[in-house]
């Protein structure tokens, strides 16, 4: 059996110069494409011309930006508080010593309240004014020119918010209007956890992607206002993630929780190419379908010019992106024989157990 030994070395040898040499690597066919899955892909040259283009400005949906508040509205589970002067025992029939709230009337799921003397008042979707001016008339006809104060000291309607909030305890909207920034600022936000492009405000039944991150970048003077019943959901970056595989010092999942992340942050964050291992010329950006069915791409950047990391700085990666830097051909040499010897060293087990034998 010794004597096939060097032939099957050999054999082993020339399969190796001759075909394929272990290890991951893109099959880049001519002109400009690669075969995955038995579907030619383009690969695209990451270019000047390519990222030339000028970033869009973030615009705000015009429905939120139109949207005006005008005086408050009385809304059920707010708790009003009636004054009318010089009669005590109307203003605080619980006792002056009471808080206010305990001397108010709760407008009820029905958007009604009592007073006495006035009966039962429907006062939903009524402005304070509103409600004075029909306590006035229904007290006119027992009182001599009731003067009358109104004021609202505990709101039933709410901002509710949800997800990476530092606090997501419902907020109560007020009689002066509140900004979707006010009420951010109070809430707080889980900044390492967070996806600040990614916050929705859900109002009257529909969905509005606002992205936090791009408004603050932009400098967008126009603010939201918000209203009773408006629902807030700022999404966690954990399944935002890029992927840089292959000949990176530290390959890893990248989380990120702004708009995007450029090529050069992501290869940045991954310490760079391997200068032992990598092949500077084979930087790869592989990108899959979009839910909106926008076809798989390949994307190419030469990186044996530092020149190209200014090109790289503009190239936006999206989320599920995978950077994949091929292997000098060197270091998938060096793997193969790494392979091999093992290999060579069970053939002369063999040999020698056969001749044993």
């Amino acid at each position: 059996m010794n004597t096939h030994l060097p032939r099957i070395l050999a054999l082993a040898t020339m399969l190796a110069l001759t075909g394929c040499i272990p290890g991951q690597k893109l099959s880049v066919h001519a002109p400009g494409t690669t075969v995955a899955a038995g579907q030619e892909i383009q690969v695209q040259p990451i270019t000047a011309e390519m990222v030339s283009g000028k970033r869009q400005p973030v615009t705000l949906p015009a429905e939120l930006t139109s949207f005006q508040p005008t005086a408050y509205h009385v809304s059920p589970g707010d708790t009003l508080i009636i004054t009318v002067w010089d009669h005590p025992e109307l203003t605080t029939p619980a006792g002056s010593q009471q808080q206010a709230i305990t001397n108010g009337r709760q407008v009820q799921s029905d958007g009604t309240l009592f007073y006495p003397y006035a009966g039962k008042i429907n006062v939903s979707g009524m402005t304070v004014e509103q409600v004075r001016g029909t306590l006035e008339k229904k007290l006119a006809r027992y009182l001599k020119e009731p003067q009358i104060d109104v004021n609202v000291v505990g709101f039933g309607g709410r901002v509710s918010l949800q997800g990476a909030f530092t606090s997501t305890a419902p907020q109560d909207t007020t009689t002066v209007p509140q900004t979707l920034a006010q009420v951010v600022g109070r809430a707080g936000v889980d900044v390492a956890n967070a996806d600040l492009s990614g916050l929705v405000l859900t109002r009257d039944g529909r969905n509005y992607n606002i992205d936090l991150d791009a408004i603050n970048r932009d400098g967008v003077a126009q603010d939201i206002y918000l209203k009773p019943g408006d629902r807030l959901y700022l999404p966690y970056n954990d399944r935002k993630e890029v992927y840089v595989v292959g000949e990176a010092r530290q390959p890893q999942a990248i989380p990120f929780k702004t708009t995007d992340i450029t090529l050069t942050q992501a290869l940045g964050r991954a310490g760079g190419l391997n200068p032992e291992t990598s092949k500077g010329a084979a930087v790869y950006v592989v990108r899959g379908m979009s839910d909106q069915g926008d076809p798989a791409a390949v994307y190419n950047l030469d990186a044996t010019n530092p020149a190209a990391y200014a090109v790289a700085s503009r190239f936006h990666l999206r989320p599920g992106d995978v950077v994949w830097i091929g292997p000098a051909g060197i270091t998938r040499w060096n793997r193969y024989i790494t392979q091999l010897l093992p290999f060579s060293g069970l053939i002369r087990n063999a040999a020698a157990a056969g001749n044993d034998l």
